[in-house]
Formats: C-alpha cells, structure tokens, sequence
C-alpha cells in the first residue's frame, strides 16, 4: 500500500453516517380540508409486525436502486393510494438517526387530491385522519426524557480499557414528545417530525 493508491480511495467519496445499514423515509402529508391545510397521518394496523397501532406518517424502508424521495412517494401511494404525479414533494424535514442503526428522511408533500378519494391499504393502515396546521402551531407538545442504560456482555474485556468497570461510560438518552388531538396520541419520532415541521413554518413567518 502507497500514499498514492490511499488518495484514490478517498478521491472521491462523499462521507456517510457511521454504522447506519437501515434506511427509511417517509412522506409529511399536506391536504386541505374546507380550505384549511391539514397534516394527514396513519393509524397502523396491529396486524402488522412493527409498532402496530401507532400513529405515523405514511413511509418504510428505502428499496435498493430508488432514493429516499421516491421511497417516500411510493409508499404512500401503497399506503394511502395517492398516485406519484398527485404529490408535490415541496422540501425535506431534518433526517432522524437512532441508536438501533437506522436513518429516517423525512419529506414534505402536498396531496393535490381530497380525503374521499384516498384508497387504505388495510394490510398496513388501520385508518387515516388529519389536523390542522393551526392546532400544533397554538400548542406546544408535551415533553418527557428518556435514557437508556449500558447492557454489556460479561466478556467483555474491562481490564484493556481505563478504570475498567468503573469506566464512566456516556449516559444516552433523548426527549419523548407527545401531541393529544382528540384523542389521538401523536408521540415519539412522528411528533418529533411534527414538531420540526411546526418550528420551521414558525421560523419562515417571523422571517418574512
């Protein structure tokens, strides 16, 4: 090995999250409803393996030879049956990572098309419903912090590292958001996106 050869490696290379092999994106749905926009969420189906029941954004694992937007459109299409030329992808959301090795880009849409004409996958959705824009702009969501503890294997070699078991390790937590709309619990990355979404709009109207 060369200097040389070391310099082609990184030529080129744009950089990447460390150790991220899940990706994901998903789709901030807008729509009016009686000349008011609206964000449109799913209610997931409990017969489905991951967090059935949960409230989320139409969305899912990014398919290999499509990138994150047009990962996006299409599962909301299979979701909620809105059709790619009827979404108007207007901008991106800052992109979630986790500790579980996975990466979330969420996108912002328009949904040029009404409720009636929504088609459910009710292998995956359970129901649909919407909130005005004005409901989370006039209230702020409910915070709680969570942390997550060391689980660590007994072989695990201590005596290679400073102060061995006693070794101080770094505290993981994040805060927990939760929105009540009538009943509907909005919480955790869905609320968060929300929130990041809410913030922005904020952000833009003082701006302009």
């Amino acid at each position: 090995m060369d200097m040389e050869k070391i310099k082609e490696v990184f030529k080129n290379r744009k950089s990447k999250p460390l150790e991220i092999n899940q990706y994901y994106s998903v789709l901030l749905p807008l729509i009016y409803i009686d000349d008011e926009i609206h964000i449109l969420y799913e209610v997931r189906s409990q017969n489905i393996k991951t967090q059935p029941g949960e409230i989320s954004f139409p969305g899912g694992k990014v398919e290999v030879c499509e990138d994150f937007k047009e990962a996006a459109i299409r599962e909301t299409y299979e979701e909620i049956g809105v059709d790619a030329e009827d979404i108007e992808v207007i901008g991106e959301l800052d992109y979630v990572t986790r500790e579980n090795n996975f990466i979330l880009y969420p996108y912002i849409g328009i949904l040029h098309t009404d409720m009636n004409s929504l088609t459910i996958n009710e292998d995956e959705v359970d129901k649909i419903f919407t909130v005005p824009i004005s409901f989370f702009v006039e209230t702020d969501p409910e915070e709680y912090n969570i942390s997550f503890s060391m689980d660590i294997d007994d072989s695990f070699p201590f005596d290679r590292i400073p102060n061995g078991q006693n070794y101080n390790w770094r505290k993981i937590g994040h805060p927990v958001l939760f929105y009540n709309y009538n009943g509907y619990i909005i919480w955790g990355m869905t609320a968060k996106m929300t929130q990041n979404f809410i913030k922005r709009i904020k952000k833009g109207k003082k701006n302009v």
